[in-house]
């Protein structure tokens, strides 16, 4: 395995960057590719915002403005990415006509702040987390170098046809896919693949397809009461922290659903200012899943009437908001076998498995959608990555090994479906 890959997972791990902010490493992923002679697409011929709710806010954008100059990146790089643009597309263009093949790669980072345990590699080695309260918790900075290890292999265009990579900003919080279809990122695809690190499976092992994608859909719900004194005119207040409470727990009772695997979380509740004043203002935050499109919609609809009901009981007003989304997929048996061919020639690769579970949701699966709906192919891979903690937690860290077969697999799947050689 190439010291640049696991270098270059370092580099990224230690300047994490969440949803839309991305901007030192939108750049530097667009000064490598440019470097390898590649077009790229950035700014707004990438990616296309203006569908996109909950966006950062200029304060927040002027921060990671400010955060990127100092990790060293250009002005006229952050000038196409400055108002939260992050996404970069670039194109390998082969020697003969045939097949456009993608590779997703998901880039943003999440809103946690990193273990500083001896034990935790990053904080033991020196590449720890230099942004505080954000962390590459999910495998996004192994799956940028392992993205860029992909391009400088393929650069030659020794293959033909076309492949397209695909950095994707704002997965986490599943926004980021569709701003970039609106753009018109994975117009001409005829297959799509997709990797994540880690998902369980120890180094070794890879999955070529995967199952059990949850449709997500995240909500923002805004309470707006009246503030008041708590002891002298409580009955001149309405409260909305209260609401918001009890709109919480009536939330965590929605009952389940017999044709579909559910999930309730409320995960953000801010509210109040003081501990004698009827608290004027809640934010809420939560998030729906199913195993069923269909459900995951009911689920949403009845959500949102608990929400407006809890208002209206404490007299309330309720502004409620979908800020993020993602699907169900199905993998197709051709990308699968092309992935698992690809695993099964590798020495390192122990085991491959054809068909994994994943649990959880991802916004790649509207990439997968439409790629399949104009006639495509796509599936979702897997390398393991023997993780020492949970995806989404402090501790959470990737095996380096896992960067060398995650980047053999893809080239070798990649060539296949573009007709190329090595």
């Amino acid at each position: 395995m190439s010291a640049d890959l696991v270098d270059r997972r370092r580099l990224f791990h230690a300047r994490p960057e969440t949803a839309f902010t991305e901007l030192w490493t939108s750049t530097a992923i667009a000064v490598e590719l440019r470097r390898l002679g590649l077009r790229v697409r950035t700014g707004r011929d990438a990616i296309d915002l203006s569908r996109v709710p909950a966006l950062p806010g200029r304060d927040e954008l002027d921060a990671a403005l400010d955060r990127a100059r100092a990790w060293g990146a250009g002005e006229d790089d952050l000038a196409h990415v400055r108002d939260g643009h992050t996404a970069v597309v670039a194109d390998i263009e082969g020697e003969a006509p045939g097949p456009t093949v993608a590779v997703r790669v998901d880039i943003d980072a999440l809103p946690l702040t990193e273990s500083s345990a001896p034990e935790h590699a990053p904080a033991r080695d020196g590449f720890a987390s230099l942004e505080p309260g954000a962390m590459h918790a999910c495998g996004h900075d192994g799956h940028i170098a392992v993205g860029l290890e992909l391009a400088r292999r393929l650069a030659s265009g020794r293959l033909a046809g076309r492949v397209r990579l695909l950095f994707q900003p704002a997965e986490e919080g599943g926004r980021g896919a569709r701003a970039m279809l609106d753009a018109g990122a994975l117009a001409g695809v005829d297959r799509l693949y997709a990797l994540h690190l880690g998902l369980g499976l120890p180094v070794g092992e890879v999955a070529a397809g995967t199952h059990g994608f949850f449709a997500n859909a995240k909500v923002r719900a805004v309470f707006t009461g009246r503030q008041s004194h708590a002891a002298a005119a409580p009955e001149e207040g309405r409260n909305a922290l209260l609401a918001a409470a009890q709109a919480t727990v009536a939330l965590h009772a929605l009952p389940r659903f017999a044709a579909a695997d559910t999930r309730v979380n409320v995960g953000v509740l801010h509210a109040g200012t003081a501990p004698n004043i009827v608290a004027g203002r809640a934010e809420m935050a939560l998030e729906l899943r199913a195993s069923d499109g269909d459900v995951c919609d009911e689920l949403e609809r009845r959500a949102r009437n608990v929400l407006a009901a809890a208002g209206a009981a404490g007299e309330v007003e309720v502004d409620i908001e979908r800020i993020g989304a993602a699907t169900t997929a199905v993998c197709d048996p051709p990308a699968v076998r092309a992935v698992a061919e690809a695993a099964r020639s590798l020495p390192p690769v122990t085991a491959v498995h054809e068909d994994h579970r994943f649990g959880a949701s991802d916004d790649a699966t509207l990439l997968m959608r439409d790629v399949q709906a104009r006639g495509g192919t796509a599936t979702y891979a897997v390398v393991g990555a023997s993780s020492p903690a949970p995806h989404h937690s402090p501790g959470f860290d990737i095996d380096e090994a896992s960067l060398g077969i995650a980047a053999d697999v893809l080239e070798r799947a990649v060539r296949s479906a573009a007709g190329g050689g090595g």
